[in-house]
Parts: structure tokens; sequence; C-alpha cells
């Protein structure tokens, strides 16, 4: 084993980056995380290796570049083009579940996103990818709940591209994730995709081999790998890498779950079955490949090292390691002479052409797809921000200090105090926050105040009663955050396209003191080991943030926090208390003024700046092409959510509306469905017609069943009404959930919905609050007894006094039964 140097712009140190073949004696490198002694950071680059030059050169690439990202799988297509999927992003977060197609031209690269439809794998790390021309194979990996065993397959050469999971009738291999797989391209296991080791979901590391096959009637099958001598098995690992040589494979490097364990170098000869074992190679997280008879191994950990990541390039030639074993080294010789499977992993221009067609088939379908993409959106799995990645309620938790030796599946894992002591910060030892990889330590400075102060799901109970929780965040903190707020939902689309698992919350109205109590008993959106669930579930909030309640501040700038934080994972809907002319009346603007003593007139005030915000908020979303969310309801003019798309932001919602697009916004954040499970048709909605202009109305069933037939739907999620239950079904066909308790002292439950990974719906119930001596509810009726500040400030007019007085909406008449879940 030889130390090979490297020139030109070498890569940092990294461990969990991926390097693959891409052309003759050229290597490309992507990803992984660098740093040092715990605190590593997630990286996105690009490195291209020229084997036989020894020398690296860093590539700027353009176009729909992914997310940095380690623990992913990356493998070469065609000539100079890579595929990436999957991976970590740091700070509990996984990567998104696109595919991104790298290629090289002219020392220049560029990035494209394959558009997809239907189903996807969902984001996973750990897991491993294959070619099995024309299918991409991905096996495995964790999910943030758990590792798996799912098989997935993506035909490059079948436009329009989409995933299928295999279900295979054979003996499965059981859960695993950092295990390694690779194709046998020769002898009886030609064609064959073969997965060794990994670590399973009590964390033991395994040592069985398993092999993948499509048949030619097109179906696919599992068998395990036999075992010729029970006496020389080999050695379990994970982390580890395995490449082909002929019928070879190499397991190289890995782990195990004694510290300090040596593991040897070990071959498996897929035609004899046979075990073979050589001095070790101590690395783990590492990335390798093969040239000819040489195996190169590069970056990763070492045993002199375990917490620091190398840049060394080790080199061994496999003649003189193998030169002992006749065995092998008969075999090395007649791989060398097959020059058919050289080119298997040594992608070659063809000899008689100039061009690969394949290549620029694939790139053509690709710009059709893409084109087909941005013309009927609705139809492919888009981002929430501006094709940026959602996320599949797929992610894995990672401790926010995290090491060689710390675990990012165990969710509730011991990791000890003094290595949790700067967690809270977020700005400490570990990967970074997935949306914050290319915000600066301003922003990340930025956000800190708001989360000590509002972000409290174990504390909550002991703030004092009718306590300003503001005092510690200064003006120019909140308008900063507005802004940052503001850019990440001026890129979102006006209709959202989401995923399961995802919870989802209705009316909040103030009710701080809830919020941190569903965050409390049903976890909450952060990285907390214990209690924060931010990895593995989306959040969506159907709007009403503020107005009534006493702390609606605390609740605006806690979500608009966790959406600055968490981009794609936090989804703010806008409810019909987003409206200046409506908070101004029912007491955001009250609020602002008594903690902030500000003119709410001044168009710098906050009061303002985030009303401005709320102009940018998505009216509705879609989950899984199913379920279609919003605050209020359907009304009565849209027929398809085309319609709504057609809407353009900023968006001030107009009470009296004169165009079509004004009477749709309108009607989706104020209409509601009918009381009667057995009305069929619409009827007026009095309570809600606060201006009279008659716009607003119930819905009946004969409108719900269209809408839903005609936009292929199966169900609505929708707020705006309090329930008894806190939840309530309407016909299996609308479900309204409202989650502020005690609403205007009614004695109502909250709920909030978690929809599974499986698509059961199951609501999460809070009692009526029993808080002692909070005055949760604004008293709106005589303003002109408040301080002398108030009148000048606020300056209510008789019109909108007589609004404030107003009853609160009262409880949607029709009861449920004990209902726990829907399907």
């Amino acid at each position: 084993m030889e130390t090979v140097t490297f020139g030109g712009d070498n890569p940092q140190p990294r461990f969990g980056h991926t390097i693959c073949m891409i052309a003759p004696n050229k290597i490309a490198l992507f990803g992984g995380a660098v740093g040092d002694t715990g605190r590593y950071t997630i990286t996105g680059d690009v490195y291209i290796g020229d084997v036989t030059q020894r020398k690296w050169k860093r590539i700027e690439a353009s176009g729909s570049v992914p997310t940095n990202r380690a623990a992913h799988q990356a493998l070469a297509i065609e000539l100079n083009q890579m595929i990436i999927f999957g991976g970590a992003v740091g700070g509990g977060g996984l990567a998104d579940d696109n595919l991104f197609v790298f290629e090289l031209r002219d020392d220049t690269g560029t990035w494209v996103t394959v558009p997809v439809i239907g189903t996807t794998p969902g984001r996973r790390y750990g897991h491993t990818m294959v070619l099995i021309k024309p299918y991409l194979i991905v096996f495995g990996g964790n999910t943030g709940q758990e590792p798996v065993n799912d098989v997935w397959s993506f035909n490059l050469e079948k436009s329009p591209y989409s995933w299928s999971k295999l279900e295979c009738p054979s003996e499965l291999p059981s859960v695993r994730v950092y295990h390694s797989a690779a194709l046998c391209n020769t002898g009886s296991a030609n064609g064959m995709m073969v997965t060794f080791g990994g670590r399973t979901s009590d964390q033991s590391a395994l040592n069985d081999a398993w092999g993948l096959r499509r048949h030619r009637d097109g179906r696919w099958d599992w068998v395990r790998a036999p075992y010729k001598n029970q006496n020389e098995i080999p050695v379990q690992r994970y982390q580890h890498s395995t490449l082909f040589l002929g019928t070879l494979m190499l397991v190289i490097g890995g782990r195990s779950n004694q510290v300090g364990d040596t593991l040897p170098f070990e071959i498996y000869d897929t035609e004899t079955s046979d075990w073979y074992k050589f001095q070790s190679i101590q690395r783990f997280r590492h990335s390798s490949w093969l040239v000819d008879q040489f195996l190169y191994l590069h970056g990763g950990f070492d045993s002199d090292q375990p917490n620091i990541p190398t840049e060394c390039i080790l080199r061994l030639d496999l003649n003189k390691r193998f030169a002992q074993t006749p065995q092998l080294f008969r075999q090395l010789n007649t791989v060398r002479n097959d020059n058919t499977f050289m080119e298997s992993f040594n992608p070659r221009v063809p000899p008689n052409s100039s061009n690969n067609n394949t290549q620029d088939q694939f790139r053509r379908t690709n710009q059709q797809n893409q084109q087909r993409n941005q013309q009927t959106q609705q139809q492919i799995r888009v981002s929430s921000a501006n094709n940026k990645n959602i996320r599949l309620a797929n992610q894995a938790l990672v401790a926010m200090v995290y090491g060689p030796e710390e675990d990012i599946t165990n969710q509730v894992k011991k990791v000890p105090i003094d290595k949790l002591q700067d967690e809270h910060r977020k700005l400490g030892a570990g990967f970074q926050d997935p949306n914050s990889q290319n915000k600066s330590q301003f922003v990340e400075q930025m956000l800190a105040p708001f989360i000590q102060n509002l972000l409290l799901p174990k504390d909550y109970q002991s703030i004092p009663p009718n306590s300003n929780l503001m005092t510690g965040i200064r003006k120019d903190s909140i308008i900063k955050l507005c802004d940052e707020v503001q850019r990440i939902l001026e890129k979102e689309p006006i209709v959202l396209r989401l995923r399961r698992p995802i919870k989802i919350y209705g009316n909040l109205n103030g009710q701080y003191l809830d919020l941190m109590r569903f965050f409390d008993h049903f976890k909450a959106p952060y990285d907390n080991l214990y209690n924060g669930d931010i990895d593995s579930q989306d959040y969506l909030f159907l709007g009403d943030y503020v107005d009534r309640g006493t702390r609606s501040l605390e609740i605006i700038l806690l979500l608009f926090t966790l959406k600055v934080k968490y981009g794609d994972q936090i989804h703010l809907l806008r409810g019909h208390h987003e409206d200046p002319k409506i908070n101004k009346i029912f007491g955001f603007a009250d609020e602002c003024y008594l903690k902030y003593a500000e003119d709410i007139n001044d168009p710098n005030s906050i009061y303002q700046r985030i009303n401005r915000v709320f102009q940018y908020m998505p009216l509705a979303a879609v989950i899984e092409d199913k379920i279609f969310c919003v605050h209020g309801g359907i009304g009565q003019t849209i027929r398809t959510i085309d319609e709504i798309e057609l809407i353009q932001k900023p968006l001030q919602i107009i009470h009296d509306p004169v165009t079509y697009q004004q009477k749709i916004a309108l009607e989706l954040l104020w209409s509601d469905p009918c009381l009667n499970e057995d009305e069929q048709e619409n009827q007026p909605n009095v309570e809600r017609d606060l201006f009279q202009n008659k716009s607003i109305i119930r819905f009946g069933n004969n409108r719900i069943n269209k809408f839903l037939q005609e936009n292929n739907l199966n169900m609505i999620i929708r707020s705006h009404e309090p329930t008894n239950e806190g939840f309530e079904k309407l016909n299996n066909s609308v479900i309204t959930i409202f989650s502020c308790s005690d609403y205007g002292n009614c004695g109502n439950k909250g709920a909030i919905l978690s929809i599974t990974k499986r698509g059961d719906i199951i609501p999460k119930v809070i009692p009526t609050a029993n808080i002692i001596n909070e005055a949760r509810w604004l008293n709106l009726e005589e303003p002109a007894q408040r301080t002398q500040g108030f009148v000048k400030y606020v300056d209510i007019n008789n019109d909108e006094l007589q609004q404030r007085r107003r009853p609160f909406t009262p409880s949607r008449s029709k009861k449920i039964g004990s209902q726990k879940q829907f399907k």
C-alpha cells in the first residue's frame, strides 16, 4: 500500500463523500463533510481528478445545483456524467429526493434535475445505488425514522421518468444502513447487484451478502449469497466500500461493533463462494475506485486519527497483493484481458463515434421533460420553495455534535453532556443546519434570540402569567427576520406540493402556550435528540396565527424563525386573519402597540412589516396529489387548482372582489362547509359576511364532490372554525382541524393532524387549557379605555369598533364520536 500525492486544487479532508469514474483515468468527487474533531460542515463541491497526471481541479458548476450533502450515492451513467441521490445535509435533515445529473464539458460543469413523476424512494442516507442498465437501483438506508430494506428502480431511458418500488416475492435482506453494493459484470453473477454488510435496526453490524437480479420476464428477486466455508466467514462491518473486479467482490475498510477492531481486507469469489482475507486497510466512510490492477482509496477516517478525516490517497497494487494467492491472481489476469469488463467501470467513448449518442439522447429527453415540467407543474413533485426540494417525510436525526463515533440512526441516543453544551445554539459542533448551509453566520445569530426566547416546549409552564416574552427581542431583529422570511416566501409557489409524513396545525389565534403544549406532547420542529422530529416530519400550518389571543407576536415570530431555519420543512399558509384589514380590528395591531409602543400606521413599524410578509404566503397546499389543504374552503367559484396558481404575489385580499382571482382568494380564506352532512347545496354564510358583500357561502356536498372529482383529489383539510373535539370529519371528504383550545372561553379542545408515511390521518388532541392567571384573550370591546396613546396610534373607527364587538366564531355544531384515526 502506497500513498499517492495529487497536485492542483486539492479537496479538503472529508468523509461521507462519493468518487466515481466518469471517463478513463478520470474521477469525479462530490460532497461529503469537512472539518475536524466533531465540527463538521457539509459540502457540495465537485472535483475532477486526473489519475494519470495525479491532479485535482475544482469545478464551478451551474444549473440546478443540488444542496450540500454527505452519506449520499453517486455513480457514472455515461461518459463525463454522474448522477446523485439522497444523503444527509446536517442538523438533523436529509437531502431532497430529487435525482441530479452532473455533466462535465471543457472543465466546466452543469447540473440538471431529472423531472420525476409519481412516488419516489423518499429521503434517506446511508443507502446504496447501482446502475443495472438502464435501471438505477436504490436499496436500503435510513429514512430518519428507521433503517429500511426497500428496493426502488428508475429507468433512465424511459420518459416520463418515474420510480418503481420493487416487490420481490423471495426472502429479503434485513433492514440495513451504511452497507455496500456493487454490480458484477461477469460470470454466474453477471448483471447482479451484490450487497454486503451494513448495520441493522438494533445497531448490530452485518456480514451477509445478497444478490438482486432482474429476470427476462421483468421479475426481480433476491438470493442470499452462499458461503462455502462457514469457518471462514467475513467480518461484520459497516461504513465500508465494495468494488467488483471480475467475479471478485472486494470489501474494503469499514467499522464493526467493537471499538478499535481491525478489519481485514476481504475478497468474495462469486464463482466459488470462497472468502479470502488480507492485511487490514484501516479506512471507513471513505471512497474507493479501481484503475486496471490498482485499488485507490480517498478520504474518510483512519485508525491513527479516528476523529479527523484525511485527504490522503492510498493505492494498492492488487498484482502484488494477490501474488501469493493463485486463484485470485489468475482471476485478476483474466479481468485485465477482458476489455468488455474494463469498460464497464471505466466509461469509454465508442470507437467509431465522436459523440456519445446515448448521452445526447438522455440530455435531449431530460430537456424535453424539464419543459414539460414547467408547463404542467401540478403533475410533478415540485418543491415548496422555488424548485428547492421538499422533503418526503423521510429524514436522519443527527446529533448536533457529530463525529465518526456518533450515530445518526439512533433517535434517542444518549450523548455525553459535555458534547451537548452548545447544541441549543445551532452554531456549535456538528453538521450545519440543512437550510443554513449557504446562510451567513449573521443569519444564524439573528435567529438565536427568537429560538432562545420563544422555542420553549419544555419550559413553557414556568413562564410567569402575562409576562412579555418579547422583551429580549429588539425591533430591528424582527425587521431583519421579516426580510429574511419574505425572501423565502417570495420564491414559493402559491400552491405548495407536499408529501407525507406531515403534521398539520389549524388556527392558533395567538395561543402561544397551546402551541408549546403541542410541541411538548407530540414533539417539536427542532433537532433536539429527545423531543424534536424535524428530521422525520414536515409541518404545515393552515393560517390564522394572529388576532384574538394575547401572544400573536410570539406565535408568528417563532413560525417565521422556524421557516427561515427549516425552509423546506415548515410550510405556512395564509389565513383570513393574515390581512391588515382584519388584524387591525381583532387585536394584532393592539398587541404590536402594547409590546413595542409603535405607531401601527408607520410603514416601518413591526405591524406593517409583518403584514407585508403575509402578502407572500401561499394560499393552499396539496399533499401527495390527493389532499387539498386550505385555511377556509373551496367556496363556489374555483374549478381547478390551476386557477389558484394564476394568482400573483404580493396579494392583497379584496373584500369586495371584482376579478375572478380576487374572488377565489377571498373564498379560499373565508368559506366554510355546511354544518349538516346531508346538505347537498351551497348555503348563505351570514356569520362570515363581515362586510355584508354576500361573497361568502357554506359549500355543500355537491360542490365538494365536484371539486374533488375534477381535481382528482380524495379529501379537503381546512381550519377556520372551532370544533368541540378539536377536529371534525364531514362525510369522509372534509376534515376541519382547530388547534387552539378554549377558543373565546367556549371549552373546545385543540387538535392537530398527523399524516403518516402510509397515509393514515391521526388526530392528536390537547384538552382545554388549565392556565391559571394568564389572560389568554384580548378585550377588544373598549379600546378607548386603554392608554392615552392607544387611540392615537391604533385609530379605531366606529365600523371597526362594531366589528371588534362581534362574538367569537362559534364551534361547529356537528359532533363526532371517539374516532382516533381516519383512512
